[in-house]
């Protein structure tokens, strides 16, 4: 008879150790008349964030869409679906900008065609000039209802000399299935670029984003845009970032290690300390990461009458 080992389950972690910047844009949606206008906008806002010589830089989700403020928009899904055409700009501007800079960019979420879907894509780029990619994989009523987007399958993490990262777009961070996922995977950062309209999806992303903080002892990283459009479904946006910690002693004492003001232009800027999440993981007042039940989890829950 063999004897189950109590601690098959549990993950061997090996995060890197050092500290990291993170860079998180506020980004401000105006209406522009080209292409040239939001490659401006775009640099002007990597020169802010930069100068103080991140190692990882954060647009939000989907601002990209700025680019309808001058597209025939009459019909919505195929003018979303129209943005595709400018994906080959859109990631020569990032490779170049993170070459210039030095840095690793999180460029937001830009619509993109794959295989004939339309996807909610991140992007990651390389200071070496090479780009990753992230689907969105929950995708909101908006999305399904008037844009006919299709939804991504595969989550991946990306090791990079800073850290091992994962991005989870917007409403995907609601599921805390997939950030257990990757932080078993031994993420160090998530990176939720998000774009919220009013201040209830905004408050649903960021308390999410600290209760997977929380219970995966990552740091978060979260951003949306800001500004209005006068577009359909996007006249409206409330937006935040966030770099958020664990809750533990070695961290800030509410979580946050730097937020921006709602609603205004800005780059928010905040150190994080990896090797905290090494010793924290394994000597923190808590480990949820290490004491997942995994034994109770395969279990059937039991429904129990109490009448009858």
């Amino acid at each position: 008879m063999t004897i189950p080992d109590p601690d098959a389950h549990k993950i061997t972690l090996k995060p890197s150790q050092g500290t990291v910047r993170i860079a998180a844009v506020q980004y401000l949606l105006r209406s522009i008349d080209s292409w040239d206008a939001f490659e401006n906008q775009v640099r002007f806002v990597m020169k802010a964030a930069g100068d103080y010589k991140p190692q990882f830089v954060m647009f939000p989700e989907i601002f990209t869409t700025q680019l309808l403020s001058f597209m025939d928009t009459s019909d919505l899904r195929r003018a979303v679906r129209n943005m595709n055409d400018y994906t080959e700009r859109y990631l020569a501007l990032f490779s170049d900008l993170a070459r210039q800079w030095g840095v690793h960019i999180i460029g937001g979420s830009h619509p993109t065609i794959t295989d004939g879907k339309l996807l909610n894509t991140a992007y990651l780029f390389t200071p070496e000039g090479k780009h990753f990619t992230q689907e969105k994989i929950h995708l909101t009523r908006w999305e399904k209802e008037k844009w006919h987007g299709d939804a991504g399958n595969h989550l991946r993490v990306f090791d990079t000399p800073f850290g091992r990262i994962a991005i989870l777009i917007c409403y995907d961070i609601e599921f805390p299935e997939l950030a257990r996922m990757v932080c078993e995977q031994g993420v160090d950062i998530i990176f939720v670029p998000s774009c919220t309209d009013d201040r209830q999806g905004f408050w649903r992303v960021r308390y999410c984003c600290h209760a997977r903080a929380i219970e995966n002892q990552v740091y978060v990283a979260v951003t949306g845009t800001v500004g209005n459009l006068t577009v359909e479904g996007l006249g409206l946006h409330y937006g935040q970032a966030a770099i958020i910690t664990p809750s533990d002693f070695p961290f800030a004492r509410d979580g946050i290690a730097a937020e921006g003001v709602a609603n205004m232009e800005q780059v928010v800027i905040a150190d994080v300390d990896l090797a905290k999440l090494v010793n924290n993981r394994v000597n923190g007042t808590t480990i949820p990461l290490y004491d997942k039940r995994v034994d109770v989890y395969d279990n059937d829950v039991e429904v129990v009458a109490t009448q009858g």
